[in-house]
């Protein structure tokens, strides 16, 4: 049976680029709720479909490390072997290598630099984000105090077509349930891939596929609900109205016009289309805004829009959008995702980390008290010093 690979400290089957923490965490970015097709299969490894393929990927301070399954020559780097390479260094230790060991390397059939390639759109690693990080801590002293934990959340370059399906499902939802229902969308009507470790890999379902007229029926009776109608509809009007290559070709237009042209299909909502914009279209500028990121703009920034409203209007939503645009520039959508990121529940014992917030978090009676019990104490150290000098 075929497990997932895991590195020990790499080898002939597993290829690798210089890519250093700050520029990207895996743990986070993949994390954060972007996208819905990673998963973690061993510590700090992560298994996951991108543009039509398995793939692991994990890494070390500076390096990325990636394995494409179905490359191999030899099978046996697909049962979970670990194999060594000399010279690298691994929680401290150097790794020796034997010559028996070595032989246990799979060797790729051929360096296909697309892999690399793909990796780097994906991830975006032209966008050089340490300068974002300054440029944003420079003008925002909250988001300076979040980055010196949150380091490499960046944005990826998804697929539109899954992007915008997978946030069609994020409607009234969390994480981990969404992730539940595009499993379930994958398996039923995409194409299989590879199974690992009795977990079954799929593609991402074409857009003629989830055109179908029987497909609400079988996403209703999977546990989609309403949302079931939406991604048919959604699908229909694309093939028939728009075609295949419609999706893609808004990355090269404007980013409002885009936004607009998103939200004429059906279940498609400010939200939603931002999400898309953002997270596969090229659209830096965009900033998702839920009632979640309109409590971090009140919350954490005393942002007024809305502040006597119980509902996220449209014209709340605009301005909270122009409020970080103003703040943070071109890319305020990759910042917004920064600080969205550090508020999930998964990572707050990272923020834990943040000396500044920890104390802000502390209920202002509680932190009065302690003020005046510091305060007391303090005197009393006065007072005793006094007495004895006298």
């Amino acid at each position: 049976m075929s497990k997932h690979v895991v590195l020990s400290a790499g080898c002939k089957a597993w290829r690798s680029l210089s890519c250093p923490r700050s520029e990207l965490w895996l743990d986070l970015t993949l994390g954060c709720g972007q996208t819905f097709r990673w998963r973690e299969t061993a510590d700090g490894h992560w298994t996951g479909v991108m543009r039509g393929r398995v793939w692991t990927l994990t890494q070390t301070e500076n390096m990325l490390w990636y394995y494409v399954y179905g490359h191999q020559m030899n099978p046996g780097a697909e049962s979970g072997q670990k194999c060594k390479v000399k010279g690298e260094r691994r929680s401290g230790e150097m790794m020796d290598i034997k010559e028996e060991e070595e032989k246990t390397c799979t060797v790729m059939s051929d360096l296909d630099h697309k892999d690399e390639e793909l990796l780097r759109d994906y991830f975006q690693l032209d966008v050089k984000l340490e300068d974002l990080y300054r440029h944003w801590s420079a003008v925002d002293l909250h988001f300076k105090q979040i980055a010196n934990v949150f380091t490499g959340v960046r944005m990826l370059r998804q697929d539109p077509g899954e992007c915008l399906f997978s946030f069609i499902c994020s409607s009234n939802n969390h994480i981990s349930r969404i992730q539940g229902m595009i499993d379930r969308l994958c398996q039923t009507l995409g194409t299989p891939l590879c199974t690992l470790d009795d977990v079954a890999y799929h593609d991402f379902p074409p857009l003629p596929v989830l055109s179908d007229a029987s497909v609400e029926m079988r996403l209703r009776d999977l546990g989609f609900g309403y949302r079931a109608r939406f991604l048919q509809q959604s699908a229909q009007l694309i093939v028939n109205s728009h075609g295949p290559d419609w999706l893609k070709s808004l990355r090269s237009v404007a980013y409002l016009q885009a936004r607009d042209a998103l939200r004429a299909l059906p279940g498609v909502g400010l939200k939603v289309a931002d999400c898309v914009c953002l997270m596969s279209l090229d659209k830096a500028e965009a900033v998702p805004v839920d009632t979640h990121v309109w409590q971090i703009s009140k919350r954490d920034y005393n942002c007024a829009a809305g502040s006597s409203q119980k509902t996220l209007t449209d014209k709340v939503y605009k301005d909270i959008g122009d409020f970080f645009r103003n703040l943070w520039g071109s890319y305020a959508g990759w910042a917004h995702s920064v600080l969205f990121c550090a508020d999930l529940k998964r990572f707050q014992k990272l923020k834990e980390d943040i000396p500044v917030l920890k104390d802000e978090k502390e209920p202002k009676k509680i932190k009065e008290k302690r003020d005046d019990r510091d305060e007391e104490k303090q005197k009393k150290r006065k007072n005793s010093k006094k007495r004895q000098r006298t």
